[in-house]
């Protein structure tokens, strides 16, 4: 079981759709939620990998579903959406939190892998989200919550990545405007370098980069799934009811770095919660 900062049943009869949210960051989001009372529903395009995050979840006592869904397909989505509401009744949180990119250097990225990385980030995300407000949250009111990443000063080998999540970070404003009136809350989360499942399918050596500069935060160190999990829940929770239309780095200072106050290793530089 996970430990968690938030009170008991605070998402009790709420519906939250995590999209990649069979294994990394997404499942470990989809499990926070969980313990918090909430009916979970992890969508992604790999069976195998949802059926693994959804028997952790039902394991520990998490009442959840999972479906398949290509966020490139417009049918997989409209299917996706209609199936959790059928079983569920409606959604309260979406968190859009599924995506795909591949290191390269700028000048050997090719069309056919730009636009794949575009249309999973960013027209992917659109349109899911769309179709979550088109069939809930034009009715109920809701909260999205938008997974980017630290881009703020671009991104050297994914450039094709860092452009879509931009484009969704200006979207998250953009909707948080014009569905304000429904009751519909958008907001977007930039993790710095983050411990998770994710970075292992990377090559070995891009994994040594990252972890590398991955530390050039005020906490020495790289976050965990759990710092990301938790912000995600402050957000679409009570507490975070007049906040919408931001971008919150989760990164320990990532951002902000500087080689005028370069950070360094201490027995501070420690998670504030267990996994």
């Amino acid at each position: 079981m996970i430990n968690t900062v938030f009170k008991n049943g605070l998402f009790n009869d709420k519906v939250v759709l995590i999209t990649g949210g069979g294994t990394g960051i997404g499942l470990r989001i989809a499990r926070e939620f969980g313990k918090l009372g909430a009916k979970i529903v992890i969508a992604s395009r790999s069976a195998e990998k949802l059926n693994t995050g959804l028997k952790l979840l039902i394991d520990e006592g998490t009442k959840a579903i999972a479906l398949e869904c290509n966020i490139r397909d417009e049918e997989s989505i409209k299917n996706c959406i209609s199936s959790a509401i059928k079983e569920f009744g409606a959604i309260d949180v979406l968190v859009n939190n599924g995506g795909g990119q591949f290191p390269s250097p700028a000048e050997f990225i090719n069309r056919k892998g730009w636009h794949a990385v575009v249309e999973t980030n960013l027209t992917g995300t659109f349109f899911l989200t769309q179709e979550v407000f088109n069939q809930s949250f034009s009715q109920n009111g809701g909260s999205v919550v938008n997974i980017t990443m630290d881009n703020r000063n671009g991104f050297p080998m994914l450039a094709h990545s860092a452009a879509a999540r931009a484009g969704v970070q200006n979207l998250t404003m953009s909707l948080a405007n014009e569905w304000g009136k429904y009751g519909v809350r958008v907001n977007s989360i930039s993790p710095g370098t983050i411990e998770s499942s994710g970075l292992d399918t990377y090559a070995p050596e891009f994994q040594e980069y990252v972890r590398g500069y991955g530390k050039n935060n005020q906490h020495y160190r790289l976050g965990t799934e759990a710092e990301v999990a938790a912000a995600v829940v402050f957000l679409s929770s009570p507490a975070a009811s007049f906040i919408t239309g931001v971008n919150l780095a989760v990164d320990g200072g990532e951002s902000i770095y500087t080689p005028l106050m370069p950070p360094i290793d201490n027995d501070k530089n420690t998670s504030f919660r267990d996994e």
